[in-house]
């Protein structure tokens, strides 16, 4: 019998097993979306990359925006919001003003804290959940996962218990996204995972090598390495990190994208 999985790996071709890992660069907004188009039991998901950590997820139950800040024109060309999901209260994830000005009648999903502070017209539609928990919205199934520092220097930027990630479950698809944190047990126990988003950057959450071992061991049939813009030298290399998958002999390919349209180059 084929499952979801088995096909979305057979899709990425000899090249995928074996550990060695396929690296697809492309454009932007990737001409027809080539690079950015996965295949579901109810027809595609398409990933618009916007910056660092945000992106839009065109699925067959609706279009999923997350973690949207930065300039609204940002999103001008994108197709408008049916859910938007918020990891955290960073600024590089959470805004009130952009979320207001792109997200219209849409639903808004955020972990508690972020619940908490939204203005009022935005709580009005919105709702939390917190760590281990699950809901569904549009009939995609949602599931908080943990995102936490575990290295004791880094724990006062997120801690424990607070911040989600997000396992999306959409036609027979599962989607990943981490959010900020470092290769928890959580995560590391992930399976079945077909798409996953995967930060990295110091000091704030992990580097690449952390991130390439969480990587290889839950075993996504895709990743993109984002949010790997760091400070005092803690821009990581997603090049590296997918040497570094490929040489733990994981089957995933890993998918490139300039996340900073050039700014890091």
């Amino acid at each position: 019998m084929t499952t979801r999985r088995t096909f979305l790996m057979s899709a990425a071709g000899a090249a995928a097993g074996a550990g060695v890992i396929t690296i697809l660069p492309f454009d932007a907004h990737a001409a027809a979306h080539g690079g950015n188009t996965f295949p579901t039991d109810g027809g595609e998901v398409v990933v618009h990359p916007v910056e660092h950590a945000s992106v839009v997820l065109e699925t067959p139950a609706g279009v999923i925006y997350v973690d949207t800040v930065g300039d609204p024109a940002m999103y001008a060309d994108m197709p408008a919001p049916d859910m938007v999901l918020i990891t955290h209260e960073h600024g590089d994830h959470y805004n009130a003003e952009t979320l207001a000005a792109i997200s219209g009648e849409a639903p808004i999903l955020t972990n508690p804290a972020v619940f908490d502070m939204l203005p009022e017209d935005l709580k009005a539609r919105a709702s939390s959940i917190a760590n281990g928990e699950s809901t569904e919205m549009m009939g995609v199934g949602i599931e908080a996962i943990p995102a936490y520092n575990t290295t004791e220097e880094r724990m006062n930027f997120h801690p424990e218990g607070r911040d989600n990630g997000y396992v999306l479950s959409v036609d027979g698809m599962t989607i990943y996204i981490s959010g900020d944190t470092e290769g928890t047990p959580e995560m590391r126990a992930l399976s079945g995972i077909d798409l996953a988003f995967v930060c990295m950057n110091l000091p704030y959450t992990m580097g690449a090598e952390q991130a390439a071992s969480a990587v290889a061991e839950f075993a996504p049939t895709y990743v993109y390495p984002y949010h790997y813009r760091g400070q005092d030298g803690g821009t990581q290399d997603p090049e590296a990190f997918a040497q570094m998958v490929a040489d733990a002999g994981a089957e995933t390919e890993v998918k490139m994208h300039d996340w900073y349209n050039g700014a890091l180059s």
